[in-house]
Protein backbone atom coordinates (compact mmCIF):
# COMPACT_ATOMS: atom_id res chain seq x y z
CA UNK A 1 0.00 0.00 0.00
CA UNK A 2 1.57 3.50 -1.16
CA UNK A 3 2.22 5.95 1.52
CA UNK A 4 0.25 9.70 1.34
CA UNK A 5 2.28 11.82 -0.85
CA UNK A 6 2.94 14.70 0.71
CA UNK A 7 1.80 18.35 -1.34
CA UNK A 8 5.71 19.27 -1.25
CA UNK A 9 6.69 15.85 -2.58
CA UNK A 10 3.87 15.76 -5.49
CA UNK A 11 5.72 17.73 -8.39
CA UNK A 12 4.23 17.57 -11.69
CA UNK A 13 4.66 14.75 -13.76
CA UNK A 14 3.18 15.23 -16.96
CA UNK A 15 4.42 18.75 -18.25
CA UNK A 16 5.06 20.91 -20.72
CA UNK A 17 7.54 21.50 -23.85
CA UNK A 18 8.46 24.27 -26.26
CA UNK A 19 6.91 27.58 -25.44
CA UNK A 20 4.90 26.63 -22.94
CA UNK A 21 7.71 24.56 -21.12
CA UNK A 22 9.36 28.56 -20.57
CA UNK A 23 5.91 30.24 -19.81
CA UNK A 24 5.96 27.16 -16.86
CA UNK A 25 9.33 27.77 -15.74
CA UNK A 26 8.80 31.17 -15.03
CA UNK A 27 5.49 31.55 -13.51
CA UNK A 28 5.21 27.99 -11.25
CA UNK A 29 7.42 30.29 -8.44
CA UNK A 30 5.13 32.97 -8.18
CA UNK A 31 2.32 30.61 -7.72
CA UNK A 32 3.86 28.38 -5.00
CA UNK A 33 4.78 32.07 -3.35
CA UNK A 34 0.69 32.25 -3.59
CA UNK A 35 0.89 28.61 -1.76
CA UNK A 36 -1.44 27.57 -5.20
CA UNK A 37 0.17 25.00 -7.24
CA UNK A 38 0.32 24.91 -11.00
CA UNK A 39 -1.82 22.59 -13.21
CA UNK A 40 -0.71 23.14 -16.89
CA UNK A 41 0.67 26.03 -19.23
CA UNK A 42 -1.20 26.07 -22.89
CA UNK A 43 0.22 28.16 -25.41
CA UNK A 44 -2.52 28.27 -28.74
CA UNK A 45 -3.21 30.59 -31.40
CA UNK A 46 -7.19 31.30 -29.90
CA UNK A 47 -7.67 35.29 -30.27
CA UNK A 48 -4.30 35.25 -32.22
CA UNK A 49 -2.19 34.03 -29.32
CA UNK A 50 -3.54 32.89 -25.76
CA UNK A 51 -1.36 31.93 -22.96
CA UNK A 52 -3.78 29.69 -20.40
CA UNK A 53 -2.84 28.46 -16.82
CA UNK A 54 -4.59 26.48 -14.69
CA UNK A 55 -3.92 26.60 -10.81
CA UNK A 56 -5.67 25.18 -7.83
CA UNK A 57 -4.69 25.09 -4.09
CA UNK A 58 -2.94 21.85 -2.55
CA UNK A 59 -6.38 20.80 -1.73
CA UNK A 60 -7.46 20.82 -5.12
CA UNK A 61 -10.16 23.66 -4.30
CA UNK A 62 -9.67 27.55 -6.70
CA UNK A 63 -12.20 30.05 -6.92
CA UNK A 64 -12.31 33.44 -8.81
CA UNK A 65 -10.67 34.76 -6.08
CA UNK A 66 -7.57 32.92 -6.56
CA UNK A 67 -7.86 33.09 -10.03
CA UNK A 68 -7.31 37.07 -9.87
CA UNK A 69 -4.58 36.51 -6.60
CA UNK A 70 -2.26 34.13 -9.71
CA UNK A 71 -2.89 36.59 -12.58
CA UNK A 72 -1.34 39.35 -10.73
CA UNK A 73 1.59 37.64 -9.34
CA UNK A 74 2.56 36.29 -12.98
CA UNK A 75 1.87 38.73 -15.18
CA UNK A 76 5.00 40.96 -13.94
CA UNK A 77 7.01 37.79 -14.17
CA UNK A 78 6.26 37.10 -17.71
CA UNK A 79 6.64 40.70 -18.26
CA UNK A 80 10.29 40.75 -17.01
CA UNK A 81 11.05 37.57 -18.71
CA UNK A 82 9.30 38.02 -21.68
CA UNK A 83 8.91 34.41 -23.58
CA UNK A 84 6.37 35.28 -26.40
CA UNK A 85 8.01 37.93 -28.30
CA UNK A 86 4.15 38.75 -29.76
CA UNK A 87 0.93 40.19 -28.59
CA UNK A 88 -0.77 37.37 -26.50
CA UNK A 89 -4.35 37.26 -23.98
CA UNK A 90 -3.34 35.64 -20.82
CA UNK A 91 -5.86 33.64 -19.13
CA UNK A 92 -6.05 32.16 -15.42
CA UNK A 93 -8.63 29.19 -15.11
CA UNK A 94 -9.28 26.14 -12.38
CA UNK A 95 -8.49 23.01 -13.82
CA UNK A 96 -12.58 22.06 -13.96
CA UNK A 97 -14.40 19.28 -13.41
CA UNK A 98 -12.78 17.36 -16.48
CA UNK A 99 -9.09 18.19 -15.43
CA UNK A 100 -5.87 16.95 -16.55
CA UNK A 101 -4.39 14.72 -13.79
CA UNK A 102 -0.58 15.99 -13.93
CA UNK A 103 0.40 14.59 -10.55
CA UNK A 104 0.47 11.38 -8.39
CA UNK A 105 -1.68 12.31 -5.97
CA UNK A 106 -4.22 12.84 -8.93
CA UNK A 107 -4.62 9.70 -9.94
CA UNK A 108 -5.01 8.93 -5.98
CA UNK A 109 -7.46 11.67 -5.61
CA UNK A 110 -10.31 10.90 -8.31
CA UNK A 111 -9.46 6.78 -8.26
CA UNK A 112 -13.42 5.22 -9.39
CA UNK A 113 -13.56 8.09 -12.15
CA UNK A 114 -13.09 7.66 -16.05
CA UNK A 115 -10.24 8.91 -17.10
CA UNK A 116 -8.10 8.62 -20.65
CA UNK A 117 -4.93 8.49 -20.17
CA UNK A 118 -2.22 9.23 -23.65
CA UNK A 119 1.76 8.04 -23.30
CA UNK A 120 4.63 8.78 -25.41
CA UNK A 121 6.18 4.98 -25.25
CA UNK A 122 4.20 1.66 -26.69
CA UNK A 123 2.71 0.08 -22.72
CA UNK A 124 0.83 -2.92 -22.70
CA UNK A 125 0.53 -2.66 -27.05
CA UNK A 126 -1.13 0.65 -26.99
CA UNK A 127 -0.17 4.33 -26.27
CA UNK A 128 -3.88 5.41 -25.89
CA UNK A 129 -6.39 4.46 -23.00
CA UNK A 130 -9.55 4.95 -21.48
CA UNK A 131 -10.84 3.56 -17.88
CA UNK A 132 -11.53 3.84 -14.08
CA UNK A 133 -8.39 5.27 -12.50
CA UNK A 134 -7.89 2.73 -9.43
CA UNK A 135 -4.76 4.64 -8.18
CA UNK A 136 -1.18 4.18 -8.22
CA UNK A 137 1.23 1.43 -7.29
CA UNK A 138 4.78 2.44 -6.56
CA UNK A 139 5.77 4.40 -10.01
CA UNK A 140 2.61 3.26 -12.15
CA UNK A 141 -0.38 4.60 -12.59
CA UNK A 142 -3.41 2.07 -12.21
CA UNK A 143 -6.31 1.92 -14.36
CA UNK A 144 -8.90 -0.84 -15.69
CA UNK A 145 -9.78 -0.46 -19.11
CA UNK A 146 -13.57 0.16 -19.95
CA UNK A 147 -12.65 -1.08 -23.73
CA UNK A 148 -11.14 -4.06 -23.62
CA UNK A 149 -11.67 -6.86 -25.63
CA UNK A 150 -12.19 -10.10 -23.90
CA UNK A 151 -8.59 -11.22 -24.69
CA UNK A 152 -7.07 -8.32 -23.30
CA UNK A 153 -6.56 -7.52 -20.25
CA UNK A 154 -7.99 -5.49 -18.55
CA UNK A 155 -5.95 -3.72 -15.74
CA UNK A 156 -2.83 -2.12 -17.13
CA UNK A 157 -0.12 -0.77 -14.37
CA UNK A 158 0.85 2.50 -17.27
CA UNK A 159 4.44 4.15 -15.87
CA UNK A 160 4.32 7.95 -14.81
CA UNK A 161 7.46 8.81 -16.15
CA UNK A 162 5.87 7.57 -19.97
CA UNK A 163 2.55 9.53 -19.41
CA UNK A 164 2.19 12.66 -21.99
CA UNK A 165 -0.97 13.44 -21.25
CA UNK A 166 -4.27 12.25 -19.03
CA UNK A 167 -7.44 13.97 -18.02
CA UNK A 168 -10.82 12.90 -16.53
CA UNK A 169 -13.74 12.22 -18.59
CA UNK A 170 -16.79 14.03 -18.01
CA UNK A 171 -19.31 12.07 -16.53
CA UNK A 172 -22.62 12.05 -14.65
CA UNK A 173 -21.09 10.48 -11.75
CA UNK A 174 -18.03 12.69 -12.09
CA UNK A 175 -20.35 15.46 -11.85
CA UNK A 176 -22.34 14.37 -9.11
CA UNK A 177 -18.92 13.72 -6.97
CA UNK A 178 -17.72 17.10 -7.50
CA UNK A 179 -20.82 18.95 -6.42
CA UNK A 180 -21.13 16.58 -3.24
CA UNK A 181 -17.87 17.47 -2.23
CA UNK A 182 -18.07 21.25 -3.02
CA UNK A 183 -14.94 21.44 -4.50
CA UNK A 184 -12.91 20.70 -0.88
CA UNK A 185 -10.47 18.74 -2.57
CA UNK A 186 -11.52 15.78 -0.49
CA UNK A 187 -10.88 12.52 -2.08
CA UNK A 188 -13.47 10.13 -2.99
CA UNK A 189 -14.46 6.72 -1.88
CA UNK A 190 -13.30 4.37 -4.41
CA UNK A 191 -16.11 1.75 -5.73
CA UNK A 192 -14.99 -2.12 -6.48
CA UNK A 193 -14.45 -1.38 -10.20
CA UNK A 194 -17.18 -4.36 -11.33
CA UNK A 195 -19.44 -2.51 -9.51
CA UNK A 196 -18.88 0.61 -11.60
CA UNK A 197 -20.83 1.22 -14.65
CA UNK A 198 -19.65 2.40 -18.10
CA UNK A 199 -20.44 6.39 -18.82
CA UNK A 200 -23.96 6.77 -20.61
CA UNK A 201 -23.23 7.68 -24.28
CA UNK A 202 -23.12 11.38 -25.32
CA UNK A 203 -21.88 12.88 -22.08
CA UNK A 204 -18.77 13.08 -22.65
CA UNK A 205 -18.29 16.51 -23.95
CA UNK A 206 -17.24 19.88 -21.69
CA UNK A 207 -19.81 21.47 -20.00
CA UNK A 208 -18.80 24.84 -21.59
CA UNK A 209 -16.72 27.60 -20.12
CA UNK A 210 -15.38 27.91 -16.78
CA UNK A 211 -17.47 29.14 -14.10
CA UNK A 212 -14.32 29.99 -12.24
CA UNK A 213 -12.08 31.64 -14.97
CA UNK A 214 -10.86 34.50 -15.25
CA UNK A 215 -11.50 36.45 -18.29
CA UNK A 216 -8.46 36.85 -21.20
CA UNK A 217 -6.59 40.12 -21.06
CA UNK A 218 -4.21 41.30 -23.39
CA UNK A 219 -0.87 41.51 -22.79
CA UNK A 220 1.29 42.75 -25.98
CA UNK A 221 1.49 44.40 -29.31
CA UNK A 222 2.62 42.23 -32.06
CA UNK A 223 2.25 39.81 -34.40
CA UNK A 224 1.15 36.12 -32.88
CA UNK A 225 3.73 33.68 -32.80
CA UNK A 226 4.80 30.67 -34.92
CA UNK A 227 5.67 28.14 -32.08
CA UNK A 228 2.35 27.37 -30.18
CA UNK A 229 1.38 24.10 -28.12
CA UNK A 230 -2.02 23.89 -29.46
CA UNK A 231 -4.53 21.58 -27.14
CA UNK A 232 -6.77 19.09 -28.55
CA UNK A 233 -10.06 18.83 -27.94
Amino acid sequence: MNEPISPDQDHRIVVESGVAARVAAIVEPAIVDLGYRLVRVRVTGQNGCTVQIMAERPDGTMNVEGCEAVSQAVSPALDVDDPIQAAYHLEISSPGIDRPLVRAGDFERWAGHLAKIDTEAVVAGRKRFRGILRGIDGPNALLARDDAKSEEERDVAIPMALIADARLVLTDALVTESLRRGKAGLPPEMPAVDEIPAPPKGRKKSLGPRPDKVPASPKKRGPAPHETDNEEE
